[in-house]
């Protein structure tokens, strides 16, 4: 694009983790402003890249991420911060929540990187998360005249008012038994095997990001997320190595069914090597019939791994982020996160289309329970065709009667589906929840990610007492 003075940042922006800053301030460094939305597995990549690219050029490059927000629950900037930092961000961060600065410099989609050269000048504009190799080819154009940096923007960006230091850290995905209770604490990049008490009986992964298999103290996870349990086997969606992973419990061991720790373009086929097959942001997984089924929010689809044949293969969705109903490649999410599986039934709980889907396995047919576009979202009870989701994250079946349980986020709720033609139902709750992410169903209770509070709930059925779980504390 012919090059062209970038206009300055609006004042209005309201910066959430770091001081107030302008792109004049910035002269002399290359400057890559990213407009993301925290709900969106793309822009999360994206500002991974970005991240990656800033510690290659440090201190002649300089990442600084607007967000924008899509949903309501997400004009609040506290909601806002919370849902960048659960995605990994590490970035300087402000929020546009009136779209103002969207407005300024015309961006029309998320995520889009607009690159701003040492002499304030707009040189390129990237719209998309489609691999790395374009966005560092122009920084590293940029890059290459300027000078040496000063020794102050060598300095490492230290974020203002970080996360509390906690027993938990972003927890997510939750798998819950008669006796055990399993935790994806995503944001310490582990996983940990609970008692219903909280106690801690065994922590899988280092605590540090990295992508190892091995024994439980030395296998290594990246922003673990979903959880799926069969006899001895713990099925990991292992998020931030775009990875599908195996716990054995008996062993206690970890290794890698396939996921090469980077993001990338799926291939259908036999896996003789699984380190050599990339995924694209698995988010949850669910074991029926010795299949896998992988949701897989990077490029809007469902997959399957066979546990005997080691296949991998689409099941259902076109790769684009739409709502469409339809068999296979004719259907389409918008960023499918929870799974639940009953019999020869798939539930996907679509997030950025705040919908419910069905999919049913035998021809691989998608139809909406719930939901009724991705622009289309509440918080309203009752018949499915006027009921509303805000950016629901996680779904579970109750195994004793024909009730889905819902994580709705977005509105900071528990919600109930009956199964069967039922109505969507909020639970009556002694207080809004922060952000939950994850839930499960077992032993009378349903326990509940509150992931934005970096906690664990109880929410006993019979009673409606709603309770801490004092994990490892």
């Amino acid at each position: 694009m012919n090059a062209t003075l970038a206009p300055e940042l609006p004042r209005a922006l309201h910066w959430l983790n770091a001081p107030a800053t302008t792109l004049h301030e910035q002269r002399g460094r290359i400057v890559a402003l990213a407009f993301v939305n925290g709900a969106s597995a793309w822009c999360a990549q994206r500002l991974n890249d970005l991240a990656v690219l800033q510690a290659r050029y440090v201190g002649r490059l300089h990442a600084l991420a607007i967000h924008v927000p899509r949903f309501d629950s997400e004009r609040e900037p506290q909601q806002a911060l919370k849902r960048l930092r659960r995605q990994g961000n590490t970035l300087p961060a402000a929020h546009d929540a009136d779209w103002v600065a969207w407005q300024r410099f015309g961006v029309d989609a998320w995520p889009t990187v607009l690159l701003i050269d040492g002499e304030g000048q707009l040189r390129h504009r990237i719209v998309g998360a489609d691999g790395l190799a374009e966005l560092e080819r122009a920084v590293a154009t940029l890059c290459d005249g300027l000078h040496s940096p000063p020794e102050d923007d060598l300095r490492g960006f230290r974020e203002a008012h970080p996360e509390p230091r906690m027993p938990l850290s972003f927890p997510t995905g939750l798998v819950a038994t008669p006796d055990r209770l399993f935790v994806a604490d995503s944001g310490h990049h582990r996983v940990l095997e609970c008692n219903h008490q909280g106690r801690v009986i065994r922590q899988f992964g280092m605590g540090t990001a990295d992508f190892a298999d091995g024994e439980l103290n030395h296998a290594a996870f990246r922003r673990p997320h979903g959880l799926a349990l069969v006899r001895e086997s713990l099925y990991v969606a292992d998020t931030g190595n775009h990875a599908l992973r195996r716990i054995n419990l008996a062993t206690s061991t970890v290794d890698t069914l396939c996921g090469n720790g980077r993001a990338g373009e799926p291939v259908e086929g036999i896996i003789t090597v699984a380190r050599n097959v990339p995924l694209n942001q698995p988010q949850s997984v669910v074991v029926n019939n010795n299949q896998v089924f992988i949701s897989m929010a990077g490029d809007n689809r469902i997959w399957s791994y066979d546990l005997g044949s080691r296949e991998l293969r689409p099941r259902a969705g076109s790769g684009q982020l739409d709502m469409r109903d339809g068999s296979g490649v004719m259907a389409a999410f918008a960023q499918p996160a929870g799974l639940a599986a009953v019999h020869q039934t798939l539930y996907v709980c679509d997030a950025v289309g705040s919908a419910v889907r069905s999919m049913q396995l035998r021809a691989d047919t998608v139809q909406t329970l719930v939901g009724q576009g991705t622009w289309v979202f509440g918080s309203d009870d009752g018949p499915r065709e006027t009921a509303r989701l805000q950016h629901p994250q996680a779904i579970a079946l109750s195994p004793d009667a024909p009730v889905m349980w819902i994580a709705d986020s977005g509105n900071g709720s528990l919600r109930t589906l009956r199964l069967g033609g039922g109505e969507l139902t909020t639970v009556a709750l002694p207080r809004r929840l922060h952000g939950p992410a994850g839930v499960a169903v077992a032993a009378g209770a349903v326990w509940i990610a509150e992931t934005d509070a970096h906690d664990v709930l109880r929410y006993d059925i019979a009673t409606g007492a709603l309770s801490h779980v004092p994990i490892d504390e």
